[in-house]
């Protein structure tokens, strides 16, 4: 049997793809950026407060509530 054209599917996967290929640029510069930051920190680590923490991770997860924040020593 025949696949039948259907234009709005043509639509979906040309959208989805380039959508694809902006989440990969996105990715590559964070991954760069986090690579330069680190070698400018020269190898010292990044103390955050439990308010610094609590705000990333509810930026990461849209709510916060999944993750468990250990406190951590300072």
């Amino acid at each position: 049997m025949a696949a039948e054209f259907h234009p709005l599917r043509s639509l979906l996967l040309a959208v989805s793809g380039w959508v694809s290929g902006h989440q990969q640029d996105v990715i590559a510069y964070l991954v760069e950026e986090n690579r330069v930051l680190k070698e400018q920190l020269g190898g010292r680590r990044i103390r955050l407060t439990d308010d610094q923490r609590r705000r990333l991770a509810a930026k990461g997860t849209g709510s916060g509530a999944r993750l468990s924040l250990r406190s951590r020593p300072s």
